[in-house]
């Protein structure tokens, strides 16, 4: 974090670390910040989330949608089972190399809307087949309430029970702020694809935004009594379950975050979505998918890892706003 830090090492050492000239601009070089600095960066400790977006196609678009989805974004494609099933066999390679670090309790599925993939449903069994845990992301809306879809769901609950978790978007708990962001109507029908989870016993969470200016206390008492007046099984108060994500801008101005920043803010770097997780994408062309460092930094090269879980392992360098507001800052994570 830039700001009045400075470093506490010699000038000779941080020399090491610099360009000739130092950048000029923030978030311009993967090593230095704009103050020359030593840029910090977060080793991979153990992956407890893998996720697969799959694919940026969305039934609506949101206003400040994380990942720029909608009805026409095909940027990133449709993830088929086979694609899925090739880095579930990585997982399996990468623990008998470094069993420490690929533990991966959960795979999570995100988009785009996922039950818009036609491949959805086959997807989900082939994680749940192989006993991990699986975490969709939804809207809640037309997609997931299909027949097909819905038909699919109620077999993998009824094999797989609550290893099958289901996050709802749900951007405020008022139907006004909710179709502010989402579009007239939105609320009403994610309320029923919410109440047709409930009265079928699948496990849910929730996903609300802070951009409102409402005290969090009262945006989790506004949210608990929605789910009490829909018999929804979620505990408002708890944030594993009921996650509010910091708003991200990528115009605001916001600090970098240099290696000093961890004792001056109390943040260990393991702390960082980073740390424990990967994304796994398919883009528009590419022959294969390939694997990037962050769930919210979809379009940026410089996130990008390799095709294969084991060139993934590499450290991250904070080198994005969103790092810094959004997961340092922010306390943001895209997993309880």
């Amino acid at each position: 974090m830039d700001g009045e830090i400075r470093p506490i090492v010699p000038e000779t050492a941080i020399m090491e670390d610099r360009v000739s000239p130092v950048p000029t601009e923030k978030f311009s070089h993967p090593d230095i910040t704009a103050k020359g600095e030593r840029r910090a960066r977060v080793p991979l400790t153990a992956i407890e989330t893998l996720w697969f977006n799959t694919g940026t196609l969305c039934n609506i678009e949101c206003v400040n949608c994380y990942i720029l989805s909608s009805p026409t974004n095909d940027a990133l494609v449709y993830m088929t089972r086979a694609e899925v099933t090739e880095y579930l066999e990585q997982i399996e390679e990468r623990r008998k190399v470094a069993p420490a670090r690929w533990p991966v309790p959960e795979i999570g599925f995100t988009g785009g809307e996922p039950f818009m993939n036609p491949e959805i449903i086959g997807m989900a069994e082939a994680v749940l087949e192989r006993g991990f845990n699986l975490l969709i992301l939804t809207n809640a809306m037309a997609p997931m309430m299909r027949p097909r879809v819905q038909k699919g769901l109620l077999d993998l609950h009824e094999r797989f029970g609550d290893k099958l978790t289901l996050r709802l978007s749900i951007d405020h708990h008022t139907a006004e702020l909710h179709d502010r962001e989402r579009g007239k109507g939105s609320f009403d029908k994610m309320v029923e694809g919410m109440r047709w989870l409930a009265a079928n016993g699948f496990k849910m969470d929730a996903a609300g935004r802070t951009c409102w200016d409402e005290d969090e206390s009262d945006a989790r008492a506004g949210y608990a009594a929605l789910f009490a007046r829909e018999g929804v099984k979620i505990d408002a108060s708890e944030p594993g379950e009921c996650i509010l994500f910091p708003e991200m801008d990528e115009e605001a101005e916001v600090p970098e975050i240099t290696t000093e920043c961890w004792g001056i803010l109390n943040i260990s770097p393991t702390d960082i979505m980073c740390a424990t997780s990967r994304m796994v994408v398919k883009r528009r062309g590419a022959e294969k998918p390939t694997v990037l460092a962050c769930t919210l930094l979809a379009y940026d090269e410089e996130f990008e890892l390799g095709t294969t879980l084991k060139e993934a392992e590499r450290p991250i360098k904070l080198n994005h706003k969103h790092c810094a507001k959004f997961c340092v800052l922010g306390g943001g994570s895209c997993t309880a």
